[in-house]
This record gives structure tokens, C-alpha cells and sequence, in this order.
């Protein structure tokens, strides 16, 4: 994302000291206000095998063109940007798929759809299975999945990678509430965000005003937003250092085609760097990465 993040200076943070200091009584949200539409979803997972070999799976979930996801993997986290190479489109509602990828590894999905249940998104929430084999090991597996592993596996023989979300990436079309999900840490709650837009369609560039809320309580309040149309804060989220990014500035200067974006990244430690080098091998300890939520907002319905 260095392409997103290169207009901001590390040293430009400001650090939220109170979570919840906003005017909380004060409502921004519209109750005639239907949230945007989520059309894609895609959320990139770091596997280590038994063998210490660390691959990248994206998984991303997509309702544009008939509901279905696609799965792409690479080795290297300097290649996350080569995955569209490989990727493997899937939009049967269930099957199996084996194919050859990055160093000669033999990939296995197994996926059932058929049963799923969707909330306002392309992701499904309950009622599904989506099970990847690296090479025979069990490397990610997403729903409920128990069923299809007795199948196809011996449980009790069965070798378990370790796997974790690393980003999730978030498309939306429509008006300028945006409300999602996060989960900031393994051990942390998942918790709601609320991104709204006051004052810029009826009243034009006069007071528009951004509003960041998590779990209903005001986080970030940016005010004469054509003014500060990019920029950063850092908030406190489940004791974690959260910084957060909004770059609006296509939605006041190019409406027609512009795209709004909001990242949300958590950091380990209080003197890491505010955003995160592209060439991550430059990371002296790749366990410490964080996680990022990635936001990017279309006000014009496709």
C-alpha cells in the first residue's frame, strides 16, 4: 500500500487519549440512511507448515457477477501483488479443485456453499466449509468444516498448519455510510465500525464532517473534511495501538469515477513505524506484522 500511505509523514501522529472523548450524544447518522453496499471482500492469510515454510492464501469473495470466491497463493511475501497470476475462480456452490502452484506445491480445496447464509456481504457468515491443503496439511480452513474433514482426512493422522488473518480488504458502492466488522487481535472482540459522511451531498464542501465510530462510540471526528481531505490518528482499540488513514479526496474532487479510502492497521510496540514498508522482508521479525483492515468506498452505485 505504499502507493496510499507515501503522502503521509511518519512523524504527522496524533494519538487519541481518551477512546471515547467525542461528542457521543450527538447523533451522525441518518436513520433514513441505508449503508453502502459491500460488493467484494478479500482477506490475505499467512499458513506455516509443520516444516516452517510460510505460504500466502488470498481468499476473495465477490457477489458482482453471481455469488462465488476465488483462492490465490504465493510463497514469497514480496509476491502478494503476483497472486492474480495464479488465482483460481470458484462459482459452484460446492466441489473439490487440485491444482500445481508456487514451488511444485500440490493445492487442495474442498468448499461447500450449498447450505450458506450471507449477512450484507458476498462473505458467508454460518451454514458453510472451506477447507485448503498445502502439500497433504491441513493449511486453512474457514466455516464449519468437521464433516468434510472426516471424509476426506484420518483426523488423528492429520498434520495442522498454523494459519492467521493478515489483511482484509473491503469494496463498497452507494452512499457514504459504511458499516463492517474487524477483529484487531486473535484474543480481541470483534468489533462493529461505522464510517460516515455528513454535509457533502446536500450542503456541498460547507461543514462536511468525517465520522469514525466503533462499537457506536465516536473514535475519529474530522471537521471541514474538503479541507482535511487526507490524513491519520491513532486510536486505542482491546489495548493495541490502532492507526487509522482516510483519503477522501476523489469524493470532493473527482465524483464521478474516485474512490475513498479508509485503513485501519494495528502496531506492535509504540515506536514501530505508522505504516508499514511494501518490501516487507525489510521486518526484522515477520511474527510481529499486524493486522490491517483496508476500506475502499465508491459513492456512485455501480
Amino acid at each position: 500500500m505504499r502507493n496510499i500511505t507515501t503522502c503521509y509523514s511518519e512523524h504527522a501522529i496524533k494519538v487519541s487519549t481518551s477512546y471515547c472523548s467525542g461528542p457521543s450524544g450527538r447523533s451522525y447518522l441518518s436513520p433514513d440512511l441505508i449503508p453502502s453496499i459491500q460488493n467484494t471482500v478479500t482477506c490475505v492469510y499467512r499458513v506455516k507448515l509443520s516444516e516452517e515454510k510460510q505460504f500466502y492464501i488470498r481468499i476473495t469473495w465477490c457477489n458482482l457477477v453471481g455469488q462465488g470466491f476465488s483462492i490465490s497463493i504465493a510463497d514469497d511475501s514480496r509476491c502478494l501483488t503476483k497472486f492474480s497470476r495464479n488465482s483460481r475462480q470458484f462459482k459452484k456452490v460446492k466441489g473439490t479443485k487440485t491444482f500445481e502452484c508456487c514451488c511444485n506445491s500440490r493445492i487442495e480445496v474442498f468448499w461447500d456453499l450449498s447450505h450458506a447464509t450471507y449477512d450484507i456481504g458476498p462473505e458467508p457468515i454460518n451454514g458453510y466449509y472451506l477447507v485448503v491443503f498445502v502439500n497433504s496439511e491441513l493449511s486453512l480452513y474457514l466455516g464449519e468444516m468437521e464433516e468434510e474433514l472426516e471424509m476426506k482426512k484420518n483426523i488423528s493422522d492429520m498434520q495442522f498448519a498454523n494459519f492467521s488473518l493478515l489483511s482484509r480488504s473491503e469494496y463498497f458502492s452507494g452512499n457514504a455510510l459504511y458499516s463492517t466488522k474487524a477483529q484487531f487481535c486473535e484474543a480481541g472482540e470483534c468489533h462493529e465500525i461505522v464510517i460516515k459522511c455528513v454535509g457533502d451531498d446536500n450542503t456541498g464542501f460547507k461543514d462536511s464532517e468525517l465520522c469514525v465510530r466503533i462499537d457506536k462510540k465516536i473514535v475519529i471526528q474530522v471537521k471541514r473534511l474538503q479541507w482535511n481531505f487526507r490524513g491519520n490518528q491513532s486510536i486505542f482499540v482491546d489495548g493495541l495501538l490502532v492507526d487509522v488513514m482516510w483519503d477522501v479526496h476523489d469524493w470532493f474532487f473527482n465524483p464521478n469515477s474516485g474512490y475513498a479510502v479508509f485503513m485501519f492497521r494495528t502496531r506492535i510496540g509504540l515506536d514501530s513505524r505508522l505504516w508499514l514498508e511494501e518490501k516487507m522482508s525489510e521486518h526484522k521479525d515477520q511474527e510481529k506484522i499486524g493486522f490491517s483492515l483496508l476500506i475502499c468506498a465508491c459513492k456512485a452505485s455501480n
